[in-house]
């Protein structure tokens, strides 16, 4: 898989903002991508050097429309933390 296959979205919420100052950043990834395969993804993307990867596969939820039911689909999400000396990634400054 490329760079591009792995990483799918940014999440932008006020939750992960909140993280972005401090150099934690919150991404939608492959379900079959590890953490070093995120963590070398992050680094070719946005040339700077990943300290820590934490993931959480977030489980699709039960969605109703009138009689109809279904789920929403399941998804991974990575939250990636860089080392104090690399730069902050461009995308996220004009979030906050």
């Amino acid at each position: 898989m490329t760079a591009q296959d792995i990483i799918k979205r940014p999440i932008i919420s006020e939750k992960s903002m909140t993280g972005a100052v401090e150099k934690k950043y919150t991404f939608e990834v492959a379900k079959s991508a590890n953490k070093i395969e995120i963590a070398k993804a992050v680094e070719e993307l946005f040339k700077v050097q990943v300290a820590n990867v934490n993931t959480v596969s977030v489980r699709g939820r039960l969605r109703r429309q009138g009689r109809t039911q279904g789920y929403t689909p399941s998804w991974k999400k990575a939250y990636v933390t860089l080392t104090t000396d690399s730069k902050n990634i461009e995308f996220f400054e004009g979030m906050m």
